[in-house]
C-alpha cells in the first residue's frame, strides 16, 4: 500500500472556491458508495476524528467505523455542501437520510471541519450530527443508491 504521504488526493490546498466545492463532491461521492475501503483512501495513515462520541484515529478505525455505520444506517443517501474555505481548511454543512433496521427513517444533519495535508489527505475530520426521525413521507432524497445525479437538488435548493 502507498504510504500517505507519497499519495496525491487531488484537488490540492491551498483551496479556491472552485477546489474546495469539487473536494465537498468528491467527498460527497465516495461516501454515497458506502464502501469504507474507497472512503479511507483520502484520509492520511495517522487521520483524526470525532464523530458524535467516537474519535477514530487512523485510516483502520476509520474503516472499521464507518462498516458499522453503514451496516446499521440503511438506504444511506448523503448531500453535502461547501460552507467555508480557507488555505488548507474546508467547513462543509450536509444532511443525510437512513433507515434502521425497523424501518424507521432519519434525516440528520450536521457540520464538518476538514484540514488537509500537502498531498491533499485529510488529516483532521471533526463533526457534529443531529439525528431527526421524519416518516417516510417526508424524506427528500430519491436517487438510485450510489451517487446523487447531478439534476438532484442540493442542500439549499431543498432548503435544508
Amino acid at each position: 500500500m502507498t504510504s500517505s504521504h507519497c499519495l496525491n488526493a487531488p484537488p490540492l490546498p491551498p483551496f479556491t472556491e472552485q477546489t474546495a466545492a469539487q473536494k465537498v463532491r468528491l467527498a460527497e461521492d465516495a461516501w454515497n458508495t458506502r464502501d469504507p475501503d474507497r472512503v479511507v483512501q483520502v484520509y492520511t495513515q495517522d487521520t483524526r476524528w470525532r464523530n458524535r462520541a467516537e474519535f477514530p484515529e487512523g485510516r483502520e478505525q476509520v474503516r472499521q467505523f464507518l462498516r458499522r455505520k453503514w451496516d446499521r444506517e440503511l438506504d444511506y443517501r448523503l448531500v453535502k455542501e461547501l460552507w467555508a474555505w480557507q488555505g488548507n481548511r474546508i467547513a462543509v454543512r450536509f444532511a443525510y437520510e437512513f433507515h434502521d433496521d425497523s424501518g424507521q427513517w432519519y434525516r440528520s444533519y450536521g457540520n464538518e471541519n476538514w484540514e488537509f495535508n500537502a498531498q491533499g489527505l485529510m488529516t483532521h475530520r471533526y463533526a457534529s450530527i443531529n439525528d431527526l426521525p421524519i416518516a417516510q413521507a417526508e424524506r427528500k432524497f430519491f436517487w438510485p443508491l450510489g451517487r446523487r445525479p447531478d439534476d438532484h437538488p442540493g442542500l439549499s435548493e431543498l432548503g435544508l
